[in-house]
């Protein structure tokens, strides 16, 4: 008789025991169900789960523009709306060697970098610079700009860019000629179609067309 009241015991002790934990474990998932509803991270395979977005619909980087490029516009309007486009961007032409009448506009060179501190970064936007630890302490260009006449009216610019960056090495300095990673030319190109047409190259549509 002792015997089997203490397995009777024993039975409801283990019983109530399973019946709390089994409480427990539900009461911990609605928990974790709530938490996560609330802070985004349902997975995709829950049921009624919203799908994790891995990057669908991010910006795309924009390419740079066909160098030729394409404009339509007379010869005319196009030296002039160049000429300004430089001057907005407080670049000089250089008159003397310019070639206006064959549609060639070469400027000065344009410094865009000073000091020892900035110009190996801005250096590096504009052309490749080679694997040595050169002292780079400026940075320049010089835009030549060509207008190839297709027709009339539609005219093929191209815009060439000569980067070059000055070094220092004791008590000399010089100028060495770098090879361009197109960002200066692709700058003025953005410029020029914006003058020309009157909208950003930006707002191109996937046909290509503004």
């Amino acid at each position: 008789m002792k015997k089997l009241f203490l397995s009777a015991t024993a039975i409801f002790i283990f019983s109530a025991f399973a019946f709390a934990q089994k409480g427990i474990d539900t009461q911990t998932n609605q928990i974790k169900q709530n938490g996560n509803q609330s802070n985004g991270t349902t997975r995709p395979n829950d049921a009624g789960g919203r799908a994790i977005d891995w990057g669908k619909g991010k910006t795309k980087e924009r390419k740079m523009l066909a160098n030729p490029y394409r404009l339509n516009a007379r010869r005319g309007v196009l030296i002039e709306s160049i000429t300004d486009a430089l001057k907005e961007r407080k670049i000089v032409v250089d008159e003397a060697a310019s070639r206006p009448q064959d549609g060639v506009i070469i400027t000065q060179p344009f410094v865009f970098a000073k000091g020892a501190v900035t110009a190996r970064n801005e250096l590096n936007r504009y052309a490749v610079l080679p694997n040595s630890d050169t002292s780079w302490t400026r940075g320049r260009y010089t835009l030549t700009v060509e207008i190839q006449s297709i027709d009339g009216i539609q005219n093929n610019v191209s815009v060439t860019a000569k980067v070059e960056g000055r070094s220092e090495n004791g008590l000399q300095s010089e100028w060495t000629t770098l090879q361009s990673t197109g960002a200066a030319e692709d700058e003025f190109l953005i410029k020029l179609v914006e003058a020309i047409t009157g909208a950003s190259p930006d707002d191109k549509t996937d046909d290509g067309s503004l």
